[in-house]
């Protein structure tokens, strides 16, 4: 069964009329304009790609799956296949492939944006990523073409992910208490101070995914029923109103200084802050507090404020559950089940039986 492809002129506008591809979310256009670089306006992947990539809810899974498909995109363009007609035999060895390639890093006093294959091979979760999004993209070749499209990555096996498992480090509440004193008050830039405070704060005390907030506006701060709240779109694209403790509103309400409009939390121009910056802030204010070279992304904010308040004397899951955003019972409590398996592990209690009869023996 042959690719679909564009009938010819399909995709070229005529002048003076308004170009759809306008109205398509960021990653999608970046990963059009990508596309055009390397295959031509003419060839039909750039417009289904972006169109698939623009298919997909939620901004999180726009940029994950797009930069899933750049590795497959990569991989079929270096093995001399177009991506769109790829068969099981490449895709398998596309999943072979990713247990040992490098992952691209930024290369150390180059230009702007320049990278190279160097680091570390792709996580589990990266490969498993990959190869959904590859997958994901095929089923979408398969709505949309009139003769059906065969999915190459149906029988492909995906890495075995470990629900309960997760690299990232957590913080313990006295940590986290650390960290947004150090926001609050030795931020290097004193400019900055309001707005990491009032930014860290509001992510863990309402847990909110990091695309959730940086979502969110201005224009979204409102009062229900005697709360000060943020409407937020959450996971699966639906809208929720978090309730915002005080101690955050009023950190909010300094950090916007009267101001009304525009994105929530902004960069000194006022455009929309990106994760990457997060991701930066954290790892400057962790060295700072003393916490040293812990691996924590934005996400893992949320996981720490689950995780904490799952610990509280008398905390009720489903609260929790409902807090977390969470459909699934399941998912809340596989954060209880991380906290239980290092806090509360047997092991420390046999050690400390272990470590005193060794003691008594050497005496």
């Amino acid at each position: 069964m042959t690719a679909p492809v564009l009938r010819p002129g399909h995709g070229v506008l005529t002048t003076g009329l308004r170009d759809p591809r306008a109205l398509w979310p960021e990653h999608a256009r970046r990963l059009y304009h990508h596309l055009v670089e390397l295959y031509g306006e003419d060839d039909a992947l750039p417009t289904l790609a972006a169109s698939w990539i623009a298919h997909q809810r939620s901004v999180n899974t726009q940029r994950s799956y797009a930069r899933g498909f750049r590795a497959f995109e990569e991989f079929a363009r270096e093995h001399g296949a177009h991506p769109m007609a790829v068969k099981f035999p490449l895709a398998d060895t596309f999943r072979m492939y990713l247990q040992n390639a490098p992952t691209w890093v930024r290369v150390k006093g180059g230009g702007r944006g320049e990278m190279v294959r160097a680091g570390k091979p792709y996580s589990e979760a990266s490969r498993a990523n990959a190869l959904s999004a590859a997958s994901s993209f095929f089923t979408y070749l398969d709505k949309v073409s009139d003769d059906g499209l065969k999915n190459p990555f149906d029988a492909v096996q995906r890495p075995v992910i470990d629900p309960d498992f997760s690299p990232t480090e957590g913080y313990t509440e006295q940590q986290w208490i650390e960290l947004l004193i150090t926001a609050r008050d030795r931020h290097r830039v004193a400019a900055y101070r309001t707005r990491a405070y009032a930014l860290l704060l509001t992510l863990y005390t309402c847990c909110l995914r990091i695309d959730s907030l940086l979502n969110a506006r201005v224009e979204d701060l409102g009062y229900d029923k005697g709360h000060h709240v943020l409407k937020v779109t959450v996971k699966g694209g639906g809208k929720k109103k978090k309730p915002v403790p005080p101690v955050a509103w009023d950190a909010l309400q300094d950090y916007l200084d009267g101001r009304t409009d525009g994105w929530l939390f902004c960069t000194s121009t006022g455009g929309q802050l990106d994760e990457p910056a997060v991701w930066r802030l954290l790892r400057a204010l962790a060295k700072r507090a003393g916490l040293g070279e812990i691996n924590h992304p934005p996400h893992g904010v949320k996981v720490d404020a689950i995780t904490h308040a799952l610990a509280k004397k008398d905390a009720r899951p489903d609260k929790v559950q409902r807090w977390a955003d969470h459909k699934d019972s399941r998912t809340t409590q596989r954060y209880n089940r991380r906290k239980e398996l290092l806090d509360d592990s047997p092991g420390y209690a046999l050690a400390t039986d272990v470590a005193g009869a060794l003691e008594h023996g050497a005496a």
